[in-house]
């Protein structure tokens, strides 16, 4: 009867395994189109032996375990690179847009209205005093700047864009995480008995999987269900149970002070900017008196150079103690007020400050501290390792802060350096005489030397050392009011000879006495809210001739633009209300301005073919003309989107083939799926003719009895 016992036990749990395995092939079959479902498979174990006289004999099957089919090593491999396709997938869907912006297929870009422009400067050659072709000229430059600041308009509104999407992506991230955590949760709870809980773990992989696509990821396995997520460069998203947090809030300043550093205060700033600013103090001193620093934009890997490849010197105001780098004017304050000044102000060689006047991606620690894992581009192109790398967030970044920024940088090179190249000829030349001119750029402190920062010229750094003539003619007549009524403005009247402009020595305050102790027989000059005005005296009228050292451009008298941005370049309204200030004439050596002369007209149309030199953090020095440096502009545009589009393709291959080989592991497969519904079904079947021969062993004793 023992035997027969066991034999009836050995089926019986042949039985219950066929069945167990027949409703995970069922299952499995079930959910062959569910998305994120792994195979299960049921393991099987061999029940316990008993010892007899024969030997060890087996007493059946037991369903041991029903676990899901997934590979992990393919799986991290699959997530890197589906967080590097999203990454380029966000800039090449952007960039798309921007590419249409500069669509010069058609004939109505900005290069087709900027050689619009040059073939009406080349018509104000051949009619010099023509005020219909002046007219023309200025309808055909306001179409050219509306073009330029609409293109720079719309750039603006896709960095806005990113903006909101970057919102959406943190919180996303902080979203998946928190679910994520709470699932690490059940799973825990769920495995507690040693059986796995595979609905709950195919969960987990899709969010883990979404979460791939915002950032980059990996992850370890710490066993009983619980997995540690973080950041390729380190920082925790999920660990066990807990979720960390992100944020996209607006950039901090932060401090490093050397250890002998008796600096307390703090690094202020006025303005906004996509990169990261990074100072750092050469010459020790007190704030405004003799402290200097250097500037990196992008984490102290590279420092702002001079055009001698000298690192550039900053140092703060004496009277404001502010001073302008780039798109920033900074300061430094006490710890507690911007407008107090530092509590302590005498910095050292090597403190460090890092201004972030952006929004951005902070992480908060479980410590409470806080870390800016912005991605953030070198100047060689290679991406910050320690900061956010991949996912759509990395791209919305790139495209906002790398590649628009970028576009933008350049357009504004190119509409500064048309605006300067265009202001440099024309306020040399003639046309009316004025009684009366202002300027257009202003400074902030009327006694710091033009050239340094310090003034906040916008245009300082083309000053240069040299003469500016002026000419002043009698009203009534039109003539030289007298012999000594022309010249080079001096600016040291007790020096033998004319002492020309130095921009490193003379203030705003230096060039209005300067043409006052020159010519103040004939005007006045002064300063109105720091620009520069000249007003004639009753009876005379004036002109202006030759200057090298380019201070009326850079002060924005006689000029033919004012503003300097892509948003508020405009023609001068001087020249806009009366077509005869725009220059085509000059003062020829009589001091005469005569009808007919198209000497700065010529100059101008030269323009189209002049080499100019124009200088961006993003693309480096070039010597190209204006039209040239303008489709080099589109060209890197379109460049940017065929490779964003070529690299989201490649990165998107490797991901599938990744995915394809996880789902080679994973997926369901229906004919595999059947083949083993059939073995089961006659596992059970076989099982159940075990238990019929059991029966008919125990009928066949029984009937022995009888």
């Amino acid at each position: 009867m023992a035997g027969i016992n066991s034999i009836l036990s050995i089926a019986q749990t042949g039985l219950r395994a066929s069945q167990v395995a027949i409703q995970v092939t069922g299952n499995n079959i079930s959910n062959v189109d569910t998305e994120g479902y792994s195979r299960q498979v049921l393991l099987l174990q061999e029940a316990i032996s008993i010892s007899t006289s024969a030997g060890q004999l087996g007493t059946g099957v037991l369903a041991d375990s029903i676990v899901r089919l997934f590979d992990k090593f393919i799986e991290l491999q699959y997530l890197d690179k589906q967080s590097t396709a999203s990454s380029y997938e966000a800039m090449y869907e952007t960039l798309q847009s921007v590419e249409s912006l500069f669509n010069e297929a058609n004939t109505s870009g900005i290069n087709s209205a900027l050689a619009t422009f040059f073939e009406d400067l080349e018509n104000l050659t051949l009619n010099p005093d023509d005020s219909a072709v002046k007219e023309v000229l200025i309808d055909d430059t306001q179409t050219l700047l509306g073009m330029i600041s609409q293109v720079d308009s719309d750039m603006e509104s896709i960095q806005n864009q990113m903006d909101d999407a970057i919102s959406d992506a943190v919180n996303s991230i902080n979203e998946l995480a928190q679910e994520i955590a709470e699932l690490n949760a059940q799973i825990n709870k769920a495995s507690a008995d040693g059986s796995s809980p595979n609905a709950l773990l195919d969960l987990r992989d899709t969010m883990v999987r979404e979460l791939a696509t915002l950032v980059d990821i990996k992850y370890n396995d710490n066993g009983d269900g619980n997995i540690t997520i973080l950041t390729q460069a380190g920082q925790t998203i999920v660990d066990g149970t807990t979720a960390f947090t992100f944020a996209f809030e607006q950039g901090r300043t932060t401090k490093q002070l050397t250890q002998t550093s008796t600096f307390v205060g703090q690094a202020y700033y006025d303005g906004n900017d996509e990169y990261e600013y990074t100072l750092q103090v050469v010459d020790a001193g007190t704030v405004g008196s003799g402290a200097t620093f250097r500037v990196s934009l992008d984490g102290g890997k590279t420092w702002l150079k001079d055009e001698n490849g000298d690192d550039i010197l900053y140092a703060a105001d004496t009277e404001t103690g502010k001073v302008k780098v780039g798109e920033l004017e900074i300061w430094f304050g006490s710890t507690s007020d911007p407008a107090a000044n530092p509590e302590n102000g005498d910095l050292s060689t090597g403190d460090l400050f890092t201004l972030v006047p952006k929004t951005g991606v902070y992480w908060y620690s479980a410590a409470g501290t806080v870390v800016n894992v912005t991605p953030q581009t070198y100047a060689n192109g290679e991406a910050n390792t320690s900061r956010i790398t991949g996912g759509t967030l990395a791209g919305y970044f790139t495209v906002r802060d790398v590649l628009v920024a970028g576009y933008r940088e350049r357009l504004q090179a190119f509409t500064e350096e048309l605006v300067w190249q265009v202001n440099r000829v024309h306020s040399q030349g003639a046309g009316a005489t004025f009684t009366y001119n202002q300027g257009t750029y202003a400074v902030s402190d009327p006694n710091m030397a033009l050239g340094s920062n310090a003034s906040d010229l916008y245009f300082a750094d083309r000053l240069q050392s040299g003469v500016s003539s002026m000419y002043f003619y009698n009203e009534a007549t039109g003539t030289l009011a007298s012999s000594a009524s022309f010249g080079y403005i001096d600016f040291d009247a007790t020096a033998s000879g004319v002492q020309g402009f130095d921009p490193s020595v003379h203030s705003l305050q230096d060039v209005a006495d300067a043409i006052n102790n020159t010519f103040g027989t004939y005007c006045t000059a002064q300063i109105i809210n720091g620009t520069l005005s000249i007003t004639a005296d009753s009876g005379y009228t004036f002109a202006y001739g030759e200057d090298s050292a380019g201070l009326y451009a850079a002060l924005g008298m006689n000029t033919y633009f004012t503003g300097s941005t892509c948003r508020d370049a405009a023609v001068n309204t001087v020249v806009s209300n009366d077509t005869d200030h725009l220059n085509s004439a000059h003062v020829n050596g009589a001091g005469e301005i005569n009808s007919g002369d198209n000497t700065t007209a010529k100059a101008l149309a030269a323009l189209s073919s002049t080499d100019v030199s124009i200088t961006t953090y993003t693309g480096g020095t070039t010597s190209q003309t204006l039209s040239e440096y303008y489709n080099t502009l589109v060209g890197v545009v379109g460049s940017d989107t065929a490779n964003a589009e070529y690299n989201y393709e490649y990165q998107t291959a490797l991901a599938e083939e990744l995915a394809a080989q996880q789902d080679a592991v994973s997926a369901v497969s229906l004919d595999e799926e059947m083949t083993n519904l059939i073995r089961f079904q006659q596992s059970y079947q076989a099982a159940a003719k075990l238990i019929t021969v059991a029966d008919e062993m125990f009928q066949t004793i029984l009937g022995m009895k009888s």
